[in-house]
């Protein structure tokens, strides 16, 4: 991997990259001798495109459908709500409001643990909450309100679980905030050991059910004869939360946000944990071979030979299709995690496409190993990358389309290159066999859309 250090000085109308960012910036090469800088902090002035660490950890806790969560700040941190993504319930929908403290300035000067009080005791009083999460914003960081002590001393009071989450934005990043959530998981779980263990029952984690995912996945897993005990978030329940430490597996699917939790089980409870991923044909198949392999059942991984042959053969026909109409188009991609990255270069790989660009939030250095390895040389890779950057080398490389978040939008369609949203607020869902023919569709109908040559005719 050749960097970019020195050798990033583009013509006068482009922009620059900021020498502090050099290190952040790579092209694909066979020198394996230089490597990409992450997982840092962000460069100060570079306008990064993560998000804060309130912003993780309401990501991972929010999506458990029947618990309260009460932010513990100003009223425009409370905007950030479920209500905008795509997560959704089979059940209970009170997750989808969004309780606030309010602190105005009074607050601020004289402190605001005794209205955090009468927030909790209105909702126990109103709603009969059984489960609350205390969420600190940055203002209650700057003043310093001993949330941990209003918890317990609200605890004792109601008889309930209270549970402070330590997540002023300004500590660090969004990775911080979903460190933050998981030891609230593990807060509600209990640090006792369980008496048994459920051998056929796993835990699948970092699946929120955007656009019902988590149901597309629990099916095939039931298919193949395994029972999920516990879905760590996406439509989750506080009561299966608090059992998830009886189970013998974990999975994770997000593994920016949930590793962390499941390494954590793994001290605590003995549970062990794979990583997988469900998004592409091929990441779908290794990772339910994944699991039957290690379960070590032999009927099992014969069910799953039997499923995967069934939906490859109903798919097949539909990804040849959408294969031919995608051939040799560039993508360019920017996420969350590594792992989700690596899913995508496979999938566009597998329609014929080539990425041409690939960058994330908050990847590891194993994540960009793996990213390397599949790129083709002359690959852009970008960590905690800014529009700035994104935009130079999507123009650079001729990208035909990014795929991104909702931030990321904006900047694509300002370019006039297509764009497919993979973050949380998408309402198709993308993952499994089916996912994988929903986003050859998706991308063939944003990249081929007429509107484009419409734009070049503007220009």
């Amino acid at each position: 991997m050749e960097s970019t250090k020195g050798k990033l000085k583009s013509q006068e109308e482009e922009s620059e990259i900021l020498k502090a960012r050099e290190a952040f910036v790579c092209i694909n090469s066979k020198d394996k001798k230089n490597s990409l800088k992450c997982d840092a902090e962000s460069v100060s002035g570079s306008v990064s495109q993560r998000a804060c660490v309130y912003c993780g950890a309401r990501v991972v806790l929010n999506p458990i459908t029947d618990a309260y969560h009460i932010v513990h700040g100003p009223i425009g941190c409370a905007s950030y709500t479920w209500d905008i993504r795509g997560s959704l319930s089979s059940g209970e929908e009170i997750y989808r409001n969004s309780f606030s403290t309010d602190l105005r300035e009074k607050d601020v000067i004289f402190g605001g643990e005794k209205k955090l009080s009468a927030a909790i005791d209105e909702i126990v009083e109103k709603h009969k909450a059984k489960v609350i999460f205390i969420y600190a914003t940055c203002i209650v960081g700057v003043i310093g309100d001993d949330i941990d002590a209003v918890c317990r001393t609200a605890e004792k009071k109601h008889n309930i679980r209270v549970i402070p989450v330590k997540s002023p934005g300004f500590a660090g990043h969004k990775s911080m905030g979903y460190k933050a959530a998981c030891n609230a998981l593990i807060e509600l779980m209990g640090k006792e050991k369980p008496k048994t263990k459920d051998t056929k029952a796993v835990n699948y984690l970092g699946d929120f059910n955007l656009a019902g995912e988590a149901w597309i996945i629990n099916n095939y897993l039931k298919e193949i004869g395994i029972k999920v005990a516990a879905k760590i978030t996406g439509d989750g329940r506080c009561a299966e939360i608090m059992n998830a430490k009886s189970s013998s597996l974990n999975i994770v699917q997000c593994a920016g946000s949930m590793t962390y939790l499941a390494k954590r089980m793994e001290e605590l409870y003995g549970i062990p944990y794979l990583k997988i991923s469900f998004f592409g044909v091929e990441d779908t198949k290794l990772s339910l071979f994944k699991i039957a392999d290690f379960i070590g059942d032999k009927a099992m991984a014969e069910r799953v030979r039997a499923f995967v042959f069934k939906e490859e053969k109903e798919i097949e026909k539909e990804l040849k299709y959408y294969r031919k109409r995608l051939e040799g188009k560039r993508a360019a991609i920017y996420v969350g995690g590594g792992f989700k990255a690596i899913s995508l270069i496979k999938q566009f790989n597998d329609l014929g496409m080539e990425t041409v660009m690939v960058g994330t939030q908050t990847g590891k250095k194993d994540d960009y190993e793996v990213i390397r390895s599949l790129c083709a040389e002359g690959t852009v890779i970008l960590d905690d990358a800014n529009p700035a950057e994104l935009e130079k080398f999507m123009l650079e490389k001729g990208a035909d389309i990014l795929v991104g978040g909702v931030k990321e939008r904006p900047l694509a369609y300002k370019l006039g290159v297509a764009f497919c949203d993979h973050n949380h607020e998408r309402k198709e869902a993308l993952c499994g066999f089916i996912g994988a023919v929903n986003f050859a569709k998706e991308i063939d109908l944003t990249i081929n859309s007429p509107v484009w040559d419409y734009l070049r005719l503007e220009v």
